[in-house]
């Protein structure tokens, strides 16, 4: 990855471009054959409780004493960095599904974004954009299919990726592949620098975690409507429509909303 040339990391970082096509196609046609019949938002709720209480455990054995352990070894200045650079990438990815989306403006702030904070902050390093006032995008493939009109699907908890819906998991590929172990050209590497980029994000949410454990009843479907609810408010810009909640679904009269969080939800892995 160290050894590459601007030109041949420009190359292969565009390389997901020339399949968009192809993965929206595809993705139309799972999300269209998901939801051709009227369904329970969560019709899969009993294998993905199972999944949700898997991921719990390895988040609780594993992936959140490693997280608390880095940021009580890691000074906030490495980290900081850290975070920076895997973020850098994931705007490359957020910028491309601006344009797929049309909005050319914001496309064009994420391209000033991504060159200003590659180039003279160190390869992203250092965030030198957001002072600047140039937003960070935060878009993804699943969101891209939602504003051309694909519907979400089932809620899906993938084991260690966390919750999706159909729509959203088509989008995975890609967010992996705009990803610093996406760049990595030897296995090895790529899986170490995939356990750092999982570690830091879960450090950065140890404090909404443990929040989290004492106000939720059922911590399932909490998660599941925060996650539901802030896929829509991404798709709509922070103001979509009102739709009507399927009735089955609310089969708990203690069930409540969770209010939208203010970051990504925390999972044992981005």
């Amino acid at each position: 990855m160290s050894g590459m040339s601007p030109s041949e990391w420009a190359v292969r970082a565009a390389r997901p471009v020339r399949t968009v096509r192809a993965a929206a196609l595809v993705g139309v046609v799972l999300v269209v054959a998901g939801c051709a019949t009227p369904q329970r938002p969560d019709p899969l709720e009993g294998w993905n409780r199972q999944v949700f209480s898997f991921n719990e455990s390895v988040d609780a054995h594993v992936v959140r004493p490693v997280a608390k352990g880095y940021r009580d070894v890691t000074p906030q200045p490495v980290r900081t960095g850290v975070g920076n650079f895997f973020g850098n990438l994931r705007d490359i990815w957020s910028t491309i599904n601006l344009f797929l989306q049309g909005r050319l403006k914001d496309g064009a702030m994420g391209i000033m974004r991504v060159s200003i904070n590659t180039t003279l902050g160190l390869g992203g390093l250092i965030d030198l954009a957001t002072p600047m006032q140039i937003d960070k995008p935060n878009e993804d493939f699943g969101q891209t299919l939602g504003v051309w009109g694909v519907k979400p699907g089932a809620y899906i908890v993938w084991p260690l990726l966390g919750p999706s819906t159909l729509r959203d998991s088509v989008g995975i590929p890609g967010d992996m592949y705009f990803s610093a172990s996406g760049l990595a050209t030897e296995p090895g590497v790529a899986m170490a620098v995939k356990a750092l980029e999982v570690v830091d994000i879960r450090a950065r949410y140890l404090g909404a975690s443990n929040l989290l454990d004492d106000v939720a009843l059922d911590k399932y479907s909490f998660m599941r409507a925060a996650y539901l609810q802030r896929r829509q408010n991404l798709i709509y810009e922070g103001n979509p429509p009102d739709e009507p909640m399927d009735e089955d679904w609310r089969d708990d009269p203690e069930e409540i909303d969770a209010p939208e969080p203010a970051g990504s939800a925390p999972s044992a892995t981005p």
